[in-house]
């Protein structure tokens, strides 16, 4: 009778070490197989940063692709762009066919333009988001005279919708940029500056009527 327990007792035994063997087996599988897949979800996510970064870079210069065109002159002396203009928001320096741009892929945040003066070139992808919006640029070279500087900021800074810069680049010393439309005056008193502000000002040229011209970017 003793014997027949001791037996019992040892197979239970023996069937509780298979047991206690078989569940850190399968443990042990578990893990190799947690490793395994957190192994291939990082290569992944290495993979995709890479991907994303030599994308970036390839992209990192480029000519706006859908600014191909021209302007055409009109009788009031107002240049229009004829050819299209991109939308996109990106990542890369875009180069425009015009200086200032007049539109085209830019960055998805725009200038502050509700009256605002800068003192420094902007970047322009900022700038032509805020064209986007409906704003009218107003910019100008060394070449202006501080007088006309003086007042065109002046008037800027109390018509929302509008933004003011430097720009050293372009070919005139006053010139006024809005959605695909640009004209060059010769002062502030010039009557094509009230002109062109009551036309392109959140004019019928705007992509995005009624969108904010603050809680963008400031200098």
């Amino acid at each position: 009778m003793g014997s027949a327990k001791k037996t019992t007792a040892a197979a239970r035994k023996a069937r509780i070490e298979e047991m206690r063997r078989a569940e850190q087996s399968r443990e042990r599988r578990n893990r190799i197989l947690t490793i395994g897949a957190a192994v291939v979800v990082v290569a992944g996510l290495v993979v995709g940063s890479i991907v994303l970064v030599q994308s970036q870079s390839d992209d990192s210069t480029a000519a706006d692709g859908k600014g191909k065109g021209h302007f055409v002159t009109g009788s009031d002396g107002v240049r229009t762009w004829k050819g299209t203009l991109g939308r996109n928001h990106v990542v890369k320096t875009v180069s425009y066919p015009m200086e200032p741009p007049v539109g085209g892929d830019h960055n998805q945040v725009w200038m502050n333009c509700n009256g605002d003066v800068y003192t420094k070139a902007l970047n322009n992808m900022n700038a032509v988001h805020s064209l986007e919006h409906g704003a009218v640029w107003v910019t100008y070279t060394s070449k202006a005279q501080k007088a006309d500087v003086d007042a065109l900021a002046a008037k800027v800074k109390k018509t929302p919708y509008t933004l003011m810069s430097p720009d050293d680049k372009q070919k005139d010393p006053i010139m006024l940029s809005a959605w695909g439309h640009q004209r060059t005056v010769t002062g502030a008193k010039d009557p094509n500056v009230d002109k062109f502000f009551a036309k392109f000002v959140q004019g019928e040229q705007t992509p995005e009527p009624g969108a904010a011209c603050t809680g963008g970017l400031g200098q």
